[in-house]
């Protein structure tokens, strides 16, 4: 099983858009893929997710990354990195079930020149650590805005071709 992770919960983010084009693209191509926003996160899910407690509205959310082999990152650049509420739902997720040994894919996006360089790179340490299997072709999509058409499609020419040769290598790995 995949899945992407929309990772902010910023409400109508570009991140968002982006997960669904590769959702998309994966689905093109053949394979079914679950998209997790952090969006979707309970509201209070820091007080009762945390250190081992688990509520209901997270239990789902968690057999779902329990369930999945692969997990295909969409991380925004917020501040230099990544998102605070990506690290804190890493935290809340269960472990070692939750990532170890599974198979990650990052992508980064920004508004600004650098398509979230560092944060990826932040973000790389954490899925080391985790002991995740990281897709050496990392996507950064900078100026998503300029990227983006109105139905959240790509458009240009050569960010189209990166990524579609990414999901090819990511549903092989």
């Amino acid at each position: 099983m995949i899945t992407i992770i929309a990772s902010t919960n910023r409400p109508a983010s570009s991140t968002l858009k982006l997960a669904k084009y590769y959702q998309k693209q994966m689905l093109n191509k053949g394979t079914e893929a679950n998209l997790l926003s952090m969006a979707e996160l309970p509201a209070d899910f820091i007080q009762t997710d945390m250190f081992g407690s688990r509520s209901a509205a997270f239990e789902p959310i968690q057999q779902l990354i329990t369930g999945t082999q692969k997990f295909l990152f969409v991380i925004p650049e917020y501040n230099g990195s990544f998102p605070g509420i990506l690290k804190a739902f890493i935290d809340a997720c269960t472990f070692p079930d939750s990532f170890y040994d599974k198979k990650a894919a990052l992508v980064g996006l920004s508004s600004g020149t650098y398509g979230n360089v560092r944060g990826v790179e932040h973000f790389a340490g954490i899925c080391s650590y985790l002991h995740m299997h990281v897709l050496p072709l990392r996507i950064h999509i900078p100026g998503i805005r300029k990227e983006m058409n109105a139905d959240g499609d790509l458009f240009e020419e050569k960010t189209v071709k990166f990524v579609d040769e990414q999901v090819d290598k990511f549903l092989k790995f």
